[in-house]
């Protein structure tokens, strides 16, 4: 399997050409990009060939996705991303109620639109906040889906499981939507504590061996990323990361 990195978690760790050094080194075939990397894509393309990595997935705000989809498609083409990862939405930005969620996720599937037809796919990412249950106990994320039906899913499994939420059961149900899977870690208890209470994959809370083995069952992800929000040695979660997944 071709391990891919999503490069936030090396935000903290500059410059960019060591640390893509360090992951291709360390037997990464591919990043995901976020709004840090993309001031220069070309030169950071380069900076991607010259150490083997591929950039197949990308994150780009909600503002980008409807305000300058012409700037994010040149982004994406000079970068080699085919997969258009909204990522987060802002708190202040976050729905009280279910049709607030269901408005959202017709936002999304206007960009969805856009994007297929422009020839890339595209996919929500998760928080824990979207499984939180509303006043009616209804969940976001179910909202989001069904308004966006034929938008993709990047799951982000650490994060449904802060929100509450077995990750088996929504696999399960909305399989052929995951298109991908940041695979991350929760640190057990009192463990982890500098690093906002996650830990290295394979070393945490998350059973990701049977995860893994699910996700390739009963879903349609093709890219599983590994990430870690908030890490303190760059070199060593991203190696002992990688090392528990070949075992997975």
């Amino acid at each position: 399997m071709d391990w891919s990195f999503q490069l936030y978690s090396a935000r903290n760790f500059l410059p960019w050409d060591k640390v893509l050094k360090l992951l291709g080194s360390l037997g990464y075939a591919q990043v995901e990009g976020y709004g840090g990397v993309y001031d220069d894509p070309k030169a950071f393309r380069a900076e991607l060939d010259k150490n083997k990595l591929a950039m197949p997935t990308g994150h780009f705000s909600i503002e980008a996705l409807e305000t300058d989809f012409d700037g994010v498609r040149r982004i994406a083409d000079a970068l080699g991303i085919k997969l258009l990862v909204c990522p987060y939405l802002v708190a202040e930005a976050r729905p009280a109620d279910a049709a607030g969620w269901r408005g959202f996720g017709e936002r999304l599937a206007k960009v969805g639109e856009t994007a297929k037809k422009a020839g890339y796919g595209f996919a929500w990412h998760n928080h824990d906040f979207e499984f939180k249950a509303l006043p009616d106990g209804s969940i976001p994320q179910e909202h989001i889906l069904s308004s966006a039906p034929d938008i993709g899913w990047e799951m982000d499994v650490a994060w449904v499981v802060r929100g509450g939420a077995d990750p088996v059961p929504w696999i399960e149900r909305y399989g052929s939507r995951i298109v991908a899977a940041h695979v991350k870690d929760i640190a057990k208890p009192g463990q982890g504590l500098d690093e906002d209470g996650w830990s290295d994959v394979g070393h945490g809370t998350i059973d990701w061996s049977k995860l893994t083995k699910v996700l390739r069952e009963r879903s349609s992800a093709r890219y599983f990323i590994m990430e870690q929000d908030n890490p303190n040695d760059i070199e060593r979660f991203a190696r002992r990361s990688i090392e528990a997944a070949q075992t997975f």
